[in-house]
């Protein structure tokens, strides 16, 4: 008897839970469809009659780049001097950024051994430093600095210390103190239990999250460039601001753009595998 009224209750807990989802579902529904129509109604033209249009651009530039035949390879390598350049801006504030964060992870990690009080001050540096997007500090710094480079160096490096910091700190907190232990009773400084002990857990990992961020970077950089921040992202910001006729250049730098990206993707898969002891990172 006992069972059977369990069984009742699990069953009508079932319909309960089956019904709530239903009903969630329904909500879910109804402010998706009411959204469109208010966002539809704000528009200056419908969603579906812009969606027929979606594919107009892309084709245009396909067919450009068709027409211009062998000339579209040569249009490739015309751009690397531009690709190089946002390569070096991504490179130079990946750098920056890493040696940074390193000293903000370094001390804002309680697992070793920093100064207890100054250890909130530098994570809620990095939690502003991160709430930033590079693109908000370049047009900041491209106000006071002027187009170039070097406010999207500062503004890629600045957004890079705080997210690899926070990452950094991360994986401070995982290590094991033993080593740490072993040396402070030995009369160690707080730096030379940083590098005998800390750093030798933490390498591996912290070089990962490098590579990876330096493939953020890239795209990031390409991206500055519409903002007046040099690199192959104020390229295509010409080409397609420049209407009919530059489909064919728009597309090889989006050609160029890819294989960069994917180079520097693949490559870095490698080495992070290689890092952390496996044969391939994904």
């Amino acid at each position: 008897m006992a069972v059977a009224a369990l069984e009742a209750e699990i069953l009508s807990l079932r319909k309960r839970r089956q019904l709530y989802s239903l009903i969630g579902l329904l909500l879910v529904v109804a402010v998706l469809v009411s959204g469109y129509s208010k966002s539809n109604s704000m528009n200056s033209g419908g969603f579906l009659q812009g969606l027929e249009k979606f594919f107009d651009y892309p084709g245009e530039i396909v067919m450009e780049a068709w027409d211009a035949g062998p000339a579209f390879f040569g249009l490739i390598i015309r751009y690397i001097p531009a690709m190089l350049e946002t390569l070096n801006i991504a490179g130079v504030a990946t750098l920056l950024g890493g040696a940074m964060a390193v000293v903000l992870a370094m001390a804002s990690t309680r697992n070793v051994d920093s100064y207890g009080p100054l250890i909130p001050v530098v994570r809620r540096m990095m939690d502003i430093m991160r709430a930033f997007p590079e693109l908000i500090i370049a047009l900041f710094l491209i106000f006071v600095l002027g187009s170039s480079p070097v406010p999207a160096m500062i503004a890629v490096a600045f957004h890079t210390a705080g997210a690899l910091g926070k990452l950094f700190s991360e994986v401070n907190e995982n290590i094991d103190r033993k080593p740490i232990e072993g040396l402070s009773a030995c009369g160690a400084s707080w730096l030379q239990r940083i590098r005998f002990a800390v750093m030798p857990q933490v390498a591996p990992n912290y070089l990962s999250y490098f590579l990876l961020r330096l493939e953020i970077n890239v795209r990031a950089s390409a991206i500055l460039g519409f903002v007046g921040a040099g690199g192959i992202g104020q390229e295509l910001r010409r080409t397609i601001g420049w209407g009919k006729g530059a489909g064919d250049e728009t597309a090889a730098i989006f050609v160029l753009l890819f294989i960069t990206i994917m180079i520097i993707d693949q490559t870095s898969s490698y080495l992070r595998g290689k890092l952390v002891g496996s044969g391939r990172a994904h």
